[in-house]
């Protein structure tokens, strides 16, 4: 399949995750695999592929195909179709498939000596092959098919938040476009996912409960740790650098904020409503300014091991406005050893000009006090060392944000992305604790009218802290 795309078109710029996709695609026109999803970030090269590239190779191996491809929309299904057209009338296609080929003329009424050619549905002159276009949510009745492909199902997000919408789709697959499917017919969806209840999250689903089985490839932009066992990637390494590199990533990542970042990009959709955090709690009190702050704090949770190499160190700055609500002003987590985290919670201090440090010592004792005062031996320390649940500790702070208390002063893709994504019973991620504990300090101090769990205050309690100056 790579070979065809590249002789087909010159200027194609492959990457690793091409040849990967191919080697899928190939297996897949075998017949090997009978259903393959493919999950990829928009503008990486998927759809050249699976929607253009694929029909016309299976109709040059199989003139008899029966082919329904699938777009969010008529336009887009018709685009596709048209372009498979454009692809089968090339010098280069004749070429390598010289039995394969279509009606000169464009055709849209049936007869004895015309093979159909339109933007809807187009015959392989002297074959039984045919291709049919439709948008997700048409008719395509009348025909069955050997190959079912559907490419990007949803077009945007507020398509992807409908409930309606999204049982309006899996109604449309499981009643119009599956009963399509002849006897042993394949199926491909390509997608970026947008919810977690998408298309291909029910299909995956029903996959779990014992349906058909699925191979899927899921490949995020910016690895992770758990990415595909094909993936050759090292964590943090951008999918297509040449194209999207770190930074181009980090910035769309800023503008699109952690939730959209984590479901078009990564492939990872995270439940707006499912965690303790909700995104749109965190979006509907953003800001871009915040007024005098009459205390400021920095959260600081160190990382279990201490190495260049080990988890961040969370190190969030917080503070309490004259209007009573709460400000997250920055995040300075850094990963490395502790002289590296601690000169990064000294610098945050003296430069938001903080009254205090509240620091996790749950896990170094008095050696994380000890890395502090190597730094800067003045900086007022509060030691805080808890001996209940994550989940304790977490809650009243969400509830802080649900009542539009807490505001994020600008976007922190890695602080939202960790508070939206956890969900109690999970390790609490180091960001994440640290602006707890932040926030803990301030609104226990300001007496918040939130409640505060009785066992959190007290040396006895779920919180046990002191004071160092």
């Amino acid at each position: 399949m790579l070979g065809f795309t590249k002789y087909t078109k010159p200027d194609y710029e492959a990457n690793w995750h091409h040849e990967l996709l191919c080697s899928y695609i190939d297996r897949f026109i075998a017949g090997e695999i009978q259903r393959l999803m493919v999950f990829m970030p928009p503008r990486h090269g998927k759809s050249e592929i699976v929607s253009r590239r694929l029909p016309a190779y299976l109709f040059g191996v199989h003139p008899c195909a029966s082919i329904i491809a699938c777009s969010y929309s008529a336009d887009l299904a018709s685009r596709m179709n048209r372009d498979v057209q454009r692809i089968m009338d090339s010098d280069e296609y004749r070429r390598t498939f010289p039995d394969t080929r279509l009606n000169t003329a464009n055709v849209r009424t049936t007869s004895q000596e015309n093979y159909l050619r339109n933007s809807d549905i187009f015959e392989i002159v002297d074959n039984t092959g045919v291709y049919r276009s439709a948008g997700v949510g048409g008719g395509i009745t009348g025909m069955g098919c050997n190959y079912g492909i559907i490419d990007d199902p949803i077009k945007n997000r507020e398509e992807a938040l409908s409930t309606t919408y999204r049982n309006k789709v899996w109604e449309w697959y499981t009643t119009t476009f599956y009963t399509r499917l002849e006897k042993d017919a394949q199926i491909l969806v390509t997608l970026t996912r947008w919810h977690e209840d998408d298309l291909a999250g029910r299909i995956l689903a029903q996959a779990q409960a014992g349906g058909e089985q699925w191979t899927v490839i899921s490949l995020p932009a910016v690895a992770e740790p758990d990415t595909h066992s094909d993936d050759p990637r090292s964590e943090g390494e951008a999918l297509w650098p040449s194209r999207f590199n770190a930074d181009r990533l980090a910035g769309i990542r800023t503008v699109l904020g952690p939730y959209q970042f984590s479901a078009l990009y990564q492939q990872r959709p995270m439940p707006l409503a499912g965690g303790l955090w909700k995104y749109d709690d965190i979006v509907a009190s953003r800001v871009t300014t915040f007024p005098n702050l009459r205390r400021i704090v920095v959260g600081v949770d160190p990382a279990v091991t201490g190495t260049a190499t080990s988890d961040e160190n969370g190190i969030i700055v917080a503070g309490e406005g004259d209007d009573s609500h709460f400000y997250i002003i920055a995040d300075k987590s850094v990963r490395g050893i502790p002289s590296v985290w601690a000169q990064a919670v000294a610098s945050a201090f003296h430069s938001h000009a903080a009254d205090r440090v509240i620091v996790e010592v749950n896990n170094g004792g008095d050696l994380v006090e000890v890395n502090l005062r190597t730094v800067d031996r003045n900086i007022p320390i509060k030691s805080v060392r808890a001996s209940r649940g994550k989940l304790i500790r977490a809650e009243p702070i969400a509830s802080l944000y649900e009542q539009g208390k807490v505001h994020h002063v600008g976007v922190f893709p890695d602080l939202e992305d960790q508070m939206c994504s956890w969900v109690p019973g999970d390790k609490s991620p180091d960001r994440m604790d640290a602006l707890v504990w932040a926030l803990w300090e301030l609104s226990t101090h300001q007496q918040s009218t939130v409640a505060i769990p009785a066992d959190w205050i007290g040396f006895g309690g779920g919180v046990e802290e002191e004071e160092k100056w």
